[in-house]
Parts: structure tokens; C-alpha cells; sequence
């Protein structure tokens, strides 16, 4: 199926690994001209490598995106290099603190909402006038099953749940201008590196069989490219009458009927 992305640009933060690698290989797969963002160059250039190597276009740009400074030249260093912004992929995220509120401390919360739902709103202010002006535009914003139902450290479900809360807001708002907005909700995803990955290789087998038992219907961890593909969905005109919705992907892992 031909997406009908093919030249658009799209940026997505987070992109050096995990998530973030798959969504900016499968867009730069669909024809997409991506920029992507990580704290450092050298963890960014493996990336862009694989990119190229398949025939894509991209660009690396080193940022913090808990900076604001750093998402402006995101932004500005991504024109520069590839022109108008089509595409924005919120993908960046994590946590600090844990699952009780008695030692969730004032800078766990300020961290988590940080990463997790500033930086997405920063990013958007920027890339919002071009896309109203020109009448396209695709946010996609990375957020959790956590963030639809009760799971999760305290700090991370709140941030998730205000992501898509801003996400739906913002549908709703600018769809009449052709820019949509969705959230993509992952369940547990493995891939090296990342907190489940590190969940099973630090646990004893018994305790990692337990929890694919009681949580993973489909008796295994999520993996990235069904993410990737769901983004890039998402992000495409076969997706322009989808707006405003958080999407699952996570094997069945979710309770929630909604």
C-alpha cells in the first residue's frame, strides 16, 4: 500500500533506539525525508546509517529534548536541512519515580511531565503554524496503555494520560485545517536497551514467566515494528479521516472496553 508520504518530512524525537529507531526507519521506508533527535551525535549515527544504506534520506541533530533550547534548533537545524516540517512524531519519553506518591518527589514529577508531555507540546507550537498555513500536517505522539488505564509508576501514567488528553484537544481543534493529531499506545515492548528488556534479562525466569502469564495474552513481549507501522499509518494520507484517537497496539495486554 502506497502511504502517499513519499518527500514529506517528519521529525521524531527519541529516534536513536528502541521505538523511536523503528518509527524513523519505517517512515524513511515509506519515502519520508527524517531528521531525528537523541541527547548525543554518536548514539543518533547508527540510525541515520541504516537509513541511507536502504536508500532514505535523514539527518541526525543531537538535543535534549527536556530543553527547550534544544527542540528549537531540533526544529530549526530540521528546515534548514530538509524544509518545511509535514510530520511530527512525539516519541520521547521515560520516568522518575515509582509506583507511591509518598516517594514521588516534586523533581520526579517535573522530569516526567518534562519528557514526557512538554516536550511534545514545545515541539508542536513550533510545527503547528507551517502545517495550518499549508493545510497538512500529522502529530503522532507516543503514549502508553498506562496512559488509558490504571498501571505504571504514578508520574508516568499521569504524564501519559495528560499526552493524549492534549492530543485529543488538539484534534479536535485544528482538524479543520487538516492537521491531525493521535496518540499510538504501546503495551510492554522489548527491544535492547529498553526497561522491559532490562526486566528480563536481570529477572529470574520464573518471575518473567509469571508476568508474560498474567499480562500478555499473546505469550510474548511487544516488539517495535508493529509500532512503527501504526505511526506511519497514522501519519499518512490513508489515515485522513482518523483524528483525535489513541490507538493500542500491545497484544491484547489492555483491560480497559475503551
Amino acid at each position: 500500500m502506497d502511504l502517499g508520504i513519499k518527500g514529506r518530512v517528519a521529525m521524531v524525537t527519541g529516534g536513536s533506539r528502541g521505538l523511536g529507531r523503528q518509527i524513523a526507519l519505517t517512515l524513511a521506508r515509506e519515502g519520508c525525508n527524517v531528521a531525528i533527535c537523541a541527547r548525543t551525535a554518536d548514539a543518533l549515527q547508527p540510525v541515520v546509517a541504516e537509513i541511507r544504506k536502504h536508500g532514505g534520506n535523514a539527518v541526525a541533530i543531537p538535543a535534549n529534548v527536556m530543553v527547550e533550547a534544544d527542540l528549537e534548533k531540533f526544529y530549526d537545524e530540521t528546515r534548514r536541512a530538509l524544509g518545511p516540517v509535514d510530520i511530527l512524531v512525539n516519541n520521547a519519553g521515560g520516568t522518575r519515580g515509582g509506583r507511591e506518591f509518598d516517594t514521588t518527589t516534586d523533581q520526579d514529577w517535573n522530569d516526567t511531565l518534562n519528557i514526557n508531555l512538554s516536550s511534545a507540546i514545545r515541539l508542536t507550537r513550533l510545527v503547528l503554524p507551517g502545517m495550518r498555513e499549508r493545510r497538512w500536517g500529522r502529530v503522532v505522539s507516543i503514549a502508553s496503555i498506562f496512559g488509558r488505564e490504571y498501571g505504571g509508576a504514578l508520574s508516568y501514567m499521569t504524564a501519559k494520560a495528560a499526552l493524549i488528553a492534549f492530543s485529543k484537544h488538539m484534534a479536535l481543534t485544528y482538524a479543520q485545517d487538516n492537521v491531525l493529531f493521535n496518540t499510538v499506545s504501546p503495551g510492554s515492548i522489548q527491544f535492547p536497551g529498553g526497561s522491559w528488556d532490562r526486566f528480563v534479562n536481570t529477572s529470574s525466569p520464573e518471575i518473567v514467566q509469571e508476568f508474560v502469564a498474567r499480562n500478555l495474552p499473546m505469550g510474548k513481549f511487544g516488539w517495535p515494528e508493529p509500532i512503527g507501522e501504526m505511526v506511519a499509518f497514522l501519519c499518512s494520507d490513508r489515515a485522513d479521516l482518523v483524528a483525535g484517537v489513541s490507538i493500542n497496539v500491545d497484544g491484547g495486554q489492555s483491560k480497559s472496553l475503551f
